[in-house]
């Protein structure tokens, strides 16, 4: 039976395929004995939410509210709420719920439980429909809330909680955070590749910036610290580069060749998929058999994980670079993000867009 909707909310959804963003009344859930109510003050604006608001993976259910990568204030908990008091700055990143008890949810993977709720888009236990931060307020059960760290800052760390843990959680799981020194590659150097290339560099290892475009050399290496960047699109810096690099980390969402990327691995390197293009990949085999190389993939992380991702941030002063939108502007940022036209993450400040209505 589902919940009784009785706080009211505020934000701007879409209502069909065109993804055309628009403001939306609705209801969401009284808040529970576990549950923790925040007033979101800022959410990034992930690619999957462009995705999402023009169904371009066909599954959308409209109307449609994007969001997770939310930041905001706590202003009610539930009786059994312990982790929490009203006042504290919290984030909510992609999931609200998954099943607590199989044997994925028990390895602290909740991200990878067969019955994830997402923070939009999905149907959460109590029989609403989840929606996400493109709003004035969201009910969360706390085991899915995060604590933010004080010195992180609030707009810029909000897209952390999506693009942050997508790189983090394969860089941690495939060995990148414990061989200092080691070369890794980073493939697409946008809203999860700028934060990557942090990542690598506060893990110790050299980076080298894998990009089309060779405009970006001077902010990949000046900016953001990479220490070398390799223009894809040429032949001869890729045949010079070959065999370089023990990792690479390829965030590209389009549709292109892995064979180049794989042939700059060294023996037994990796390249680790986090992108998700809208068709399938060709997976050239004698590289992987000729050279012991591994090909994975990874999908953002579990809530312990996260947690552990956002205190390494705070610690290492680690955060997106951003651009601070009002709500009104997200069907501009929407045709400029479908353009790959942000540097490199946009962030809508919700407090203030809607502070006075």
């Amino acid at each position: 039976m589902a919940a009784k909707l009785t706080q009211k909310a505020f934000g701007w959804a879409a209502a069909d395929s065109s993804g055309v963003f628009s403001p939306f009344h609705f209801s969401r859930r009284e808040n529970g004995a576990d549950d923790v109510t925040i007033k979101i003050l800022y959410c990034g604006i992930c690619h999957s939410d462009l995705h999402i608001a023009r169904n371009e993976w066909g599954f959308t259910r409209y109307p449609i509210v994007p969001g997770h990568e939310i930041v905001g204030l706590v202003t009610k908990t539930g009786d059994n709420v312990r982790k929490f008091k009203v006042g504290d700055t919290v984030g909510v990143g992609v999931i609200v719920g998954s099943c607590r008890k199989c044997h994925i949810c028990e390895q602290n993977l909740e991200n990878y439980c067969p019955k994830i709720i997402f923070t939009y888009n999905s149907t959460d236990k109590d029989g609403t429909r989840t929606n996400g931060g493109y709003s004035d307020i969201i009910v969360v059960d706390q085991h899915f809330v995060l604590r933010f760290p004080d010195n992180l800052p609030s707009d810029s760390g909000a897209p952390l909680l999506c693009a942050g843990i997508t790189v983090y959680s394969p860089m941690k799981y495939y060995g990148m955070s414990s061989e200092p020194g080691k070369h890794l590659g980073v493939a697409g150097l946008g809203g999860l590749g700028h934060v990557a290339v942090k990542f690598g560099k506060a893990f110790g290892l050299k980076v080298t910036v894998i990009s089309r475009s060779p405009r970006k050399e001077d902010e990949a290496i000046n900016k953001l610290g990479a220490d070398a960047f390799l223009v894809s699109s040429d032949p001869a810096q890729m045949k010079a580069a070959i065999g370089t690099m023990d990792f690479i980390i390829d965030t590209i969402a389009a549709v292109h060749p892995l064979a180049p990327l794989l042939d700059l691995l060294k023996l037994n390197g990796k390249l680790v998929t986090v992108g998700l293009p809208d068709k399938p990949l060709e997976l050239p085999i004698f590289p992987l058999v000729l050279g012991r190389k591994l090909v994975g993939g990874s999908d953002i992380g579990g809530i312990k994980e996260t947690q552990e991702m956002l205190d390494f941030c705070g610690k290492h002063g680690i955060t997106a670079d951003i651009e601070l939108i009002s709500m009104d502007y997200v069907n501009t940022a929407m045709e400029r993000l479908a353009k790959s036209d942000v540097k490199y993450r946009f962030v809508i400040d919700v407090g203030n867009s809607f502070a006075n209505l």
